[in-house]
């Protein structure tokens, strides 16, 4: 038999609370309320970062951003930057390596943000092709970022740059069409499609097509929001064209949460907090799982699962196993799907939230612990001088999702066990200056050169 294309579709800064069937009244989401109709929505599903280079390490690996050393940029920043030293390593093992190495046609459409050194790019990470920026579409060399040797936004085919500055209105409606391209030359093999959209993307003001722009009731953001369930519905109809529909597990999901531009546009409703932090906020994300035939339609999950599983749930599913070389953090989602279970192992083992460098809380079952902390990073730049203290709390965050009632006083054992869990947590992923045991190396570049569309015959 063969085994299921997975397409996974990941949006950038989009907030809980910013589709329709997961409570927004703003935006109209009619295709992506279909995709949760017609499989299972998870509400206790996490990004392992607030921004996005983590975020997007954790979810290609399968571990922790720390573990694989892509916590911080080369430049102790929160994210990589245009021509950075570092960038995911080669010798980590992508979603994308396992499965080319079980004879899938792989393919990244849209925003990397791992690396654009040579070494780093998709075609060096499992994919057969990429079509995108190798960045957030932020980067470009304007006076909001004061980065004038900054490069135009590159967008690349494979190793080459074909367009700078890209046309940041067009790209969600150029990588749907790409991606469209990608599953009907690929239409008879296996295949693994992932779609990393630039939007909402890291700017005050989002980018949409025209045939979307100033359509919403919520401004560009929502133009953008509206435009992105638009290249869901596309992705969907072409499934169902192609023939292709019940063998192709559809995962939709964002890396962190909205963001608070000033005047604030997106949601994480109910949850408290924004993006780039951890709060429930900053990294408890929408994420969707359709497979006709094999997920129940319109169910709905509240046990605690990562962007890390699915790596391990891909492999087995295609029929191999994870990396067994390393530690993988990440667990088998099978059993959720299938609907045999609706318990986690993060309940026992905990679920770890950092921010940059320093762990800041951690998650078992329904609580959620807030470290106690004589600094607390929560600048971007992690200035250890601009950090302040941070009390302990405790949280259902399973019967109080938005975080109003506080009561460690009640239960003093399930703080000392999170404790327990936090120091482990260090000894292995380490925290601040200290060093885990299990982390890798990150890639490194010691001459990085920016990616600049050459002149014709170059």
């Amino acid at each position: 038999m063969r085994p299921p294309n997975f397409i996974l579709m990941l949006m950038d800064n989009l907030g809980y609370g910013d589709v329709g069937c997961y409570g927004s009244r703003m935006h109209r989401t009619p295709n992506i309320d279909r995709l949760a109709a017609e499989g299972l929505r998870f509400t206790s599903h996490y990004s392992c970062s607030g921004v996005c280079t983590p975020s997007r390490a954790s979810l290609m690996t399968g571990c922790y951003p720390r573990r694989v050393n892509m916590h911080v940029s080369g430049n102790n920043q929160c994210v990589l930057f245009p021509a950075d030293k570092k960038g995911l390593s080669p010798d980590e093992r992508t979603i994308a390596t396992v499965l080319r190495q079980q004879g899938y046609a792989t393919g990244c459409v849209g925003k990397w943000h791992l690396g654009d050194q040579e070494p780093f790019l998709p075609v060096n990470h499992g994919f057969d092709s990429f079509f995108g920026c190798p960045y957030s579409e932020d980067m470009v060399p304007d006076a909001g970022h004061a980065r004038k040797n900054w490069p135009p936004l590159p967008l690349m085919r494979d190793r080459t740059v074909v367009e700078a500055p890209a046309d940041r209105t067009t790209l969600t409606r150029r990588y749907t069409e790409e991606a469209l391209r990608f599953m009907r030359a690929n239409r008879d093999q296996p295949f693994f499609l992932y779609l990393p959209h630039a939007m909402p993307g890291s700017t005050d003001r989002p980018f949409s097509s025209d045939a979307f722009a100033g359509k919403s009731a919520n401004g560009a953001y929502g133009d953008s929001i509206e435009e992105l369930d638009w290249s869901a519905g596309m992705i969907l109809d072409e499934l169902h064209r192609l023939g292709i529909d019940d063998n192709t597990l559809v995962v939709w999901t964002s890396d962190n949460g909205a963001v608070g531009w000033q005047p604030r546009q997106g949601s994480n409703a109910p949850l408290r907090g924004w993006g780039y932090s951890t709060d429930e906020g900053g990294q408890r994300v929408p994420c969707i799982v359709r497979w006709n035939g094999h997920v129940a339609a319109g169910e709905v999950t509240d046990a605690l699962s990562t962007m890390m599983d699915l790596l391990p749930t891909f492999a087995r599913l295609a029929g191999t196993e994870p990396p067994p070389d390393r530690v993988i953090d990440g667990h088998d989602l099978q059993a959720r799907l299938s609907g045999a279970a609706d318990a986690s192992p993060y309940d026992d083992q905990g679920f770890f939230y950092y921010y940059r460098e320093q762990l800041q809380a951690v998650r078992a079952g329904p609580w959620k612990l807030y470290l106690p902390l004589a600094r607390k990073l929560a600048s971007l730049d992690g200035s250890l001088a601009k950090a302040k203290p941070a009390v302990l709390e405790l949280y259902d965050v399973r019967h109080d999702i938005s975080e109003t009632q506080e009561v460690s006083a009640a239960h003093p054992e399930v703080v000392q066990r999170l404790l327990r869990l936090a120091d482990t947590a260090r000894a292995d992923l380490g925290d601040l200056e200290r060093e885990g045991r299990g982390q890798r190396p990150a890639g490194w570049v010691d001459q990085p050169r920016p990616q600049v569309l050459l002149p014709p015959g170059a």
